[in-house]
């Protein structure tokens, strides 16, 4: 795994050891930076980056190389924390990171500054979690008016996104499907 654009094009991540954690390939993840930048006007620059289910964090730190300035990293797994530390270490991205060790779906209410403009949630396949999460960050005000979601799911589940989203775009890459939402 590397970081596939942006200042820190090039540089590893760890990956995992164990199967329990399941990063998106960099095949995948350059497919979809190239979406956000040529079909969303690069919402990534400048933007408040939530990685929620964020297994290594290469969601969120392929945004902080692509010019996002912050990124909160959500994961409730002791060695998917683990991975993230240290990649965040190993690229020297401290002060422009925030790791959550939780559980996604009851995150609580956020602080007014801590509202985010860009998320990407990475749940385990098959289980139902994007819609109680979705209605999570909804209620605890973890999004800004008008944020952009990115949900990476298998490509036979059906996502019923809860009031307050409306559905993009839907695209699928072999047995995965990434969904594209706005809040509000």
């Amino acid at each position: 795994m590397r970081i596939i654009g942006g200042r820190l094009k090039g540089r590893s991540l760890k990956g995992p050891a164990s199967q329990a954690i399941r990063p998106t390939s960099d095949r995948l993840r350059e497919t979809l930076f190239n979406i956000l930048a040529h079909s969303y006007g690069d919402p990534v620059e400048d933007a408040r980056v939530l990685d929620v289910y964020a297994g290594t964090g290469a969601l969120g730190l392929e945004a902080l190389s692509r010019g996002a300035r912050f990124a909160c990293f959500v994961e409730q797994g002791a060695e998917a924390c683990a991975l993230i530390r240290a990649n965040v270490e190993t690229l020297r991205l401290g002060d422009a990171v925030h790791i959550l060790r939780r559980d996604a779906r009851k995150l609580g209410t956020a602080a007014a500054q801590d509202r985010f403009n860009l998320a990407f949630l990475d749940p385990p396949y098959g289980k139902g979690l994007a819609a109680p999460t979705l209605a999570g960050l909804r209620d605890g005000g973890w999004l800004a008016e008008g944020a952009l979601l990115v949900i990476e799911e298998t490509a036979q589940a059906e996502i019923a996104l809860p009031e307050g989203f409306n559905l993009i775009d839907a695209r699928s890459y072999g047995d995965t499907q990434i969904v594209f939402a706005r809040f509000r």
